[in-house]
């Protein structure tokens, strides 16, 4: 299990959200709460952000070294500003490497996704099942061989086939992987953040399991108009813990809309 973080409201600098507080995504990779497998998210990390001002597409960070042991990644944190931003520690599935082509988040364009959660035994059960299902175009776009960055093809694939909104996607998205790991009876779980930079679009949804924990917080003392999703609270406050079998949206009026997966 990895532990995930998304950000969208006023520009902040990074170290705001991932060091300063109490429980930071720093922490929660060497001591994470509520995570039911595993102690450690000691596989690698990876930022995404979008700048503050210009319409460009997404900067990344990434580093197959732990997150407290990346000496660089204080100052980058005090230095880098955004207002939509996302983050996530790893814990790695085992058999599945430890490398860059496998660290999040994926990037498309202008999306950045981040999964928490895992498809059991994917390279016996849906690794051919998803593939099979996406356009040449995508299909040739995964470099990694993690389950993590095929559900993210699968999402591109249903976002471009239809031009859906991102909910739309996802949820088509969630409902596919769900049918095929019903179908080989197996179990499937999916914590994601996705952004295109104005939205924040995230789901707690499993199959044959209890998702893993997500909470949002909306319009904090300390962080105003804005909203942060993740895995952990990152400070106490009046955090909200997300349904399960859902997908939470946000955009840029920070209204929350919450939808059944159906």
């Amino acid at each position: 299990m990895c532990r995930l973080l998304g950000y969208l409201g006023e520009p902040i600098l990074l170290d705001a959200i991932l060091y300063k507080p109490e429980h930071s995504l720093i922490v929660q990779s060497y001591e994470p709460r509520e995570m039911t497998s595993g102690v450690l998210n000691a596989d690698g990390f990876g930022l995404g952000w979008y700048h503050p001002h210009l319409d460009t597409d997404p900067f990344t960070y990434k580093n197959v070294q732990p997150i407290w042991s990346d000496v660089n990644l204080p100052s980058i944190s005090r230095y880098v500003e955004s207002g939509c931003a996302i983050g996530y520690v790893r814990s790695a599935t085992s058999g599945q490497a430890v490398d860059l082509s496998n660290c999040q988040p994926f990037q498309n364009d202008r999306l950045l996704f981040v999964h928490n959660g895992f498809v059991k035994n994917f390279r016996q059960t849906l690794y051919r099942p998803i593939r099979d299902r996406l356009s040449d175009t995508i299909y040739q776009s995964i470099n990694g061989t993690t389950d993590s960055e095929h559900i993210f093809g699968l999402f591109v694939n249903e976002l471009t086939a239809a031009n859906m909104t991102l909910e739309a996607a996802l949820q088509n998205t969630l409902k596919t992987v769900a049918e095929l790991a019903n179908f080989h009876q197996v179990e499937f779980s999916a914590n994601i953040i996705i952004s295109d930079g104005h939205q924040l679009v995230a789901s707690r949804f499993a199959a044959q399991k209890t998702p893993p924990s997500l909470y949002w917080l909306r319009d904090d003392l300390n962080f105003p108009n804005s909203v942060i999703i993740a895995s952990e609270p990152l400070f106490a406050g009046n955090w909200h813990e997300c349904p399960v079998q859902s997908i939470i949206s946000t955009g840029v009026e920070r209204d929350i809309e919450i939808y059944p997966i159906l």
